[in-house]
């Protein structure tokens, strides 16, 4: 790939307690403002991968690079400000009182006080079209609205990567519209890990297929989608009457 990595990963092998062997070998290099769409079956270390890029998870072996700096316990505080993963369950990442105080968490935390902290807060809200909902709890927003309150609590922190997992699940058809209009707009480094094929082709240029801990395929996301004998080896598949030109990433 062409251009600095914004993200890379350097033989990446992962072992979890019990013995199971989660990522093996992998690398990835993902130049700075590219989509790039991540898929593979249940169970084939894509939610791992994730977990990695902001040091929620160490390698067992290998390394993982965000603009360069290796993610460790002495950079894990940086990257986590740098890199932003947004929940397949938003009631993961929303748990304050009002939609205001679950966006102002993140920077807060990272030590960003008024008048900055504010102004961040209204950013990362209007980017997401929630402005409007800020002194309410998000208990009573739809899923559509929490998934982007979600969002906004990664983008209050100005994060250079994006990481989204299944960022269309349970969403109704006018959700997944304005969601993905809101994704389209933003110029961060994006990872969208998913089983959506349409939206992965809506929303990305390159699509990487993982399959048992191993990166089975890379490449532009049509040419992957038009490979029907490869999609089902991975147990993927298109939805009926869907083919990879009816959605082009912009």
């Amino acid at each position: 790939m062409s251009g600095p990595a914004s993200v890379e990963l350097s033989a990446v092998r992962y072992v979890y307690p019990d013995g199971r062997h989660a990522l093996r070998g992998i690398d990835l290099h993902v130049p700075a403002g590219e989509r790039v769409a991540v898929l593979g079956p249940n169970g084939s270390g894509k939610t791992t991968l994730m977990l990695h890029l902001n040091g929620v998870l160490s390698p067992t072996s290998g390394s993982v690079r965000i603009d360069g700096t290796v993610v460790d316990r002495s950079t894990v505080r940086e990257i986590r400000s740098r890199v932003g993963l947004v929940f397949q369950d938003p009631d993961d990442q929303l748990f304050m009182p009002t939609v205001t105080q679950d966006v102002a968490f993140g920077p807060a935390n990272f030590g960003v006080s008024e008048p900055e902290l504010g102004h961040r807060v209204r950013s990362a809200l209007d980017a997401v079209a929630m402005t409007e909902h800020a002194d309410r709890t998000t208990m009573h927003l739809s899923a559509g609205q929490r998934r982007r309150v979600a969002l906004a609590t990664a983008l209050s922190c100005l994060p250079g990567v994006l990481v989204l997992d299944e960022p269309s699940n349970d969403l109704d058809p006018v959700s997944r519209r304005e969601l993905a209009e809101v994704l389209l707009r933003l110029t961060a480094t994006m990872l969208v890990v998913t089983h959506d094929l349409p939206y992965a082709a809506q929303l990305c240029s390159r699509a990487v297929i993982l399959d048992e801990g191993r990166v089975v395929a890379d490449g532009p996301i049509s040419t992957i989608l038009a490979d029907s004998e490869l999609l089902a080896r991975h147990r993927l598949e298109l939805p009926w009457g869907f083919t990879p030109a009816s959605t082009t990433p912009r």
